[in-house]
């Protein structure tokens, strides 16, 4: 498979660091399906959506059937094309089941207890989604929330957020703070480097990556607002370098 062709081709030169990267499984099962239901009912054929996007039909075959999972530039494109919020990606949560009429209604739940969990999402039940180029987002919503991106966001060694160094753009404006690591933030021509602590806010309509520099793990809280406000998606992977 093609993620198995990088990965090797990666390892005849690995760095101590490149070897501590997290070997990722495929992408969730019920993701690319998801991804193929939308494209469907928006009336896109294969080659139309992978036209648009600026990548090959096999590349969203692939996808769509969990064989290879896309960069986050390119699932940013493929969502803000198909007209998707994160939370229509990851799944709603399940509805709680009514109880029986019999039953007597349950007694009403302590703090902390999560019969009263309505506002909170614990830490151990998110929905996760693991992206190519090590990179994963863990939603921080309890519910659906179609005006914002809340994500756990984690970049392995070497990771980023698209392949090479092309960058990404969309709607809406970002938001990160970086608990731990340390990453690189290209937005435009500024480059940044944030470590445990430091926060970051940009226009995500300027071109920007994000990369890990460091020999650990990234882990940080990334916010983006507004990025359903232009229904039609920007190319990412398939952009042009700017002209010097």
């Amino acid at each position: 498979m093609v993620n198995e062709r990088r990965i090797v081709g990666v390892a005849k030169e690995a760095s101590p660091a490149a070897r501590k990267r997290t070997v990722r499984p495929p992408l969730e099962e019920d993701v690319g399906p998801r991804l193929r239901a939308h494209r469907e009912q928006r009336g896109l054929s294969l080659r139309e959506l992978a036209r648009r996007l600026g990548v090959s039909p096999s590349a969203i075959s692939q996808i769509e059937t969990g064989k290879s999972r896309p960069s986050v530039s390119t699932l940013y494109s493929i969502v803000s094309e198909l007209g998707m919020s994160l939370d229509e990606l990851f799944g709603a949560a399940k509805p709680a089941k009514a109880p029986e009429p019999s039953s007597p209604a349950p007694a009403p739940a302590r703090r902390g207890q999560r019969g009263g969990d309505r506002h909170v999402q614990r830490a151990d039940s998110r929905a996760t989604i693991d992206l190519e180029s090590g990179v994963r987002w863990e939603r921080l919503t309890p519910g659906p929330d179609h005006d914002m991106d809340f994500l756990c966001v984690t970049y392995d060694v070497e990771g980023s957020s698209s392949e090479g160094n092309r960058s990404m753009r969309h709607s809406g404006h970002e938001y990160g703070l970086v608990l731990s690591g340390k990453l690189e933030v290209t937005v435009g021509f500024d480059h940044y480097v944030l470590g445990p602590g430091d926060s970051i806010s940009f226009d995500s309509t300027v071109p920007h990556r994000l990369t890990n520099l460091g020999d650990e793990p990234v882990h940080g809280v990334w916010v983006v607002v507004g990025r359903q406000d232009d229904s039609r998606s920007r190319r990412f992977d398939g952009d042009a370098p700017p002209e010097s």
